[in-house]
């Protein structure tokens, strides 16, 4: 199986994981989806979502598939006034994915990245490879570790 970005980064950093693939359906990015097709639950599944402050400064939240991401409690966890989701048409310019292939890592750039903190209630999660039709099981240590990410209630 071709490595992506996201994986060759873990490799960088010697961390351990597993990389997936599943039948991507065009019509169907959903979480739902993406969960059946590597048969786990979607609270063990985390989507990256990108938002932007009131400066136009990415903010990287990753949260649980089967919660809602809380944009005022990002804002107040990140210091700003309000965050809004990033248009869906700036996400490829900004961070290098498309939707339903979004990582937290390997992004253009690192942005200041927030994980829900339910994340650390399971052994292993699951977040976009980088493309769609690819996952990575890994700790929820390791990504934040690796991400030197915040970890939040953010759903």
């Amino acid at each position: 199986m071709k490595k992506t970005n996201a994986a060759r980064i873990l490799d960088r950093h010697k961390q351990p994981y597993t990389l997936c693939s599943y039948p991507v359906n065009e019509n169907d990015l959903s979480v739902a989806h993406v969960a059946k097709s590597i048969g786990v639950s979607s609270n063990q599944l985390f989507k990256t979502l990108v938002t932007r402050n009131e400066k136009n400064e990415p903010l990287i939240a990753v949260v649980p598939g089967d919660k809602e991401l809380d944009l005022k409690a990002l804002a107040s966890v990140a210091g700003c006034k309000k965050c809004t989701m990033f248009p869906e048409k700036e996400l490829l310019e900004v961070t290098g994915y498309i939707r339903g292939g979004c990582s937290p890592l390997g992004m253009k750039k690192q942005y200041p990245t927030f994980i829900d903190q339910s994340a650390l209630e399971h052994e292993e999660i699951w977040v976009s490879a980088g493309m769609r039709g690819k996952q990575l099981k890994l700790s929820p240590h390791t990504l934040v570790k690796v991400l030197g990410a915040q970890l939040a209630v953010l759903g």
